[in-house]
Protein backbone atom coordinates (compact mmCIF):
# COMPACT_ATOMS: atom_id res chain seq x y z
CA UNK A 1 0.00 0.00 0.00
CA UNK A 2 2.83 2.40 0.86
CA UNK A 3 4.55 1.65 -2.45
CA UNK A 4 1.39 2.52 -4.36
CA UNK A 5 1.04 5.82 -2.49
CA UNK A 6 4.70 6.64 -3.18
CA UNK A 7 4.25 5.90 -6.89
CA UNK A 8 1.13 8.08 -7.07
CA UNK A 9 2.90 10.93 -5.26
CA UNK A 10 5.91 10.60 -7.56
CA UNK A 11 3.64 10.78 -10.63
CA UNK A 12 1.85 13.83 -9.25
CA UNK A 13 5.20 15.50 -8.56
CA UNK A 14 6.40 14.76 -12.12
CA UNK A 15 3.19 16.19 -13.62
CA UNK A 16 3.54 19.30 -11.44
CA UNK A 17 7.14 19.84 -12.58
CA UNK A 18 6.18 19.44 -16.26
CA UNK A 19 3.30 21.90 -15.85
CA UNK A 20 5.56 24.39 -14.06
CA UNK A 21 8.12 24.14 -16.89
CA UNK A 22 5.38 24.63 -19.52
CA UNK A 23 4.03 27.71 -17.76
CA UNK A 24 7.54 29.16 -17.47
CA UNK A 25 8.11 28.57 -21.20
CA UNK A 26 4.79 30.24 -22.09
CA UNK A 27 5.66 33.26 -19.95
CA UNK A 28 9.01 33.58 -21.70
CA UNK A 29 7.36 33.33 -25.12
CA UNK A 30 4.70 35.87 -24.17
CA UNK A 31 7.21 38.54 -23.12
CA UNK A 32 9.61 37.89 -26.00
CA UNK A 33 9.49 40.41 -28.87
CA UNK A 34 6.66 39.60 -31.29
CA UNK A 35 7.66 39.41 -34.97
CA UNK A 36 6.31 42.22 -37.13
CA UNK A 37 4.13 39.84 -39.19
CA UNK A 38 2.31 38.49 -36.12
CA UNK A 39 1.96 41.96 -34.60
CA UNK A 40 0.23 43.10 -37.78
CA UNK A 41 -2.08 40.08 -37.74
CA UNK A 42 -3.01 40.73 -34.10
CA UNK A 43 -3.60 44.41 -34.75
CA UNK A 44 -5.78 43.50 -37.75
CA UNK A 45 -7.89 41.16 -35.59
CA UNK A 46 -8.36 43.93 -33.05
CA UNK A 47 -9.16 46.59 -35.66
CA UNK A 48 -11.69 44.44 -37.54
CA UNK A 49 -13.45 43.40 -34.35
CA UNK A 50 -13.60 47.02 -33.18
CA UNK A 51 -15.07 48.19 -36.49
CA UNK A 52 -17.69 45.41 -36.39
CA UNK A 53 -18.60 46.21 -32.78
CA UNK A 54 -18.85 49.95 -33.42
CA UNK A 55 -20.91 49.29 -36.56
CA UNK A 56 -23.23 47.05 -34.57
CA UNK A 57 -23.69 49.73 -31.93
CA UNK A 58 -24.16 52.44 -34.54
CA UNK A 59 -26.77 50.49 -36.51
CA UNK A 60 -28.46 48.98 -33.45
CA UNK A 61 -31.90 50.40 -34.28
CA UNK A 62 -31.77 49.18 -37.90
CA UNK A 63 -30.56 45.74 -36.86
CA UNK A 64 -33.40 45.37 -34.33
CA UNK A 65 -35.73 44.83 -37.28
CA UNK A 66 -33.77 41.70 -38.25
CA UNK A 67 -32.34 40.42 -34.95
CA UNK A 68 -33.47 40.53 -31.34
CA UNK A 69 -31.68 42.90 -28.98
CA UNK A 70 -30.04 39.94 -27.23
CA UNK A 71 -28.66 38.57 -30.51
CA UNK A 72 -27.20 41.95 -31.47
CA UNK A 73 -25.57 42.38 -28.07
CA UNK A 74 -24.20 38.83 -28.27
CA UNK A 75 -22.67 39.52 -31.70
CA UNK A 76 -21.07 42.75 -30.45
CA UNK A 77 -19.61 41.14 -27.32
CA UNK A 78 -18.37 38.14 -29.34
CA UNK A 79 -16.71 40.46 -31.84
CA UNK A 80 -14.88 42.38 -29.12
CA UNK A 81 -13.85 39.18 -27.30
CA UNK A 82 -12.52 37.50 -30.45
CA UNK A 83 -10.52 40.60 -31.42
CA UNK A 84 -8.96 40.90 -27.97
CA UNK A 85 -8.22 37.16 -27.86
CA UNK A 86 -6.62 37.29 -31.32
CA UNK A 87 -4.41 40.18 -30.27
CA UNK A 88 -3.48 38.41 -27.02
CA UNK A 89 -2.66 35.09 -28.71
CA UNK A 90 -0.30 36.69 -31.23
CA UNK A 91 1.95 37.64 -28.30
CA UNK A 92 2.93 33.96 -27.97
CA UNK A 93 4.75 33.97 -31.33
CA UNK A 94 8.43 34.86 -31.23
CA UNK A 95 11.47 34.84 -33.47
CA UNK A 96 13.18 31.46 -33.43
Amino acid sequence: MIKVVNIVLLNINNMYNKMKKTIKTLKQKYWAPTPKKWRRIGDTFLAVSSVLAIGGLWQFDNLKEIFTAFEIKSMIVTSIALGAAGKFLTNFFKEE
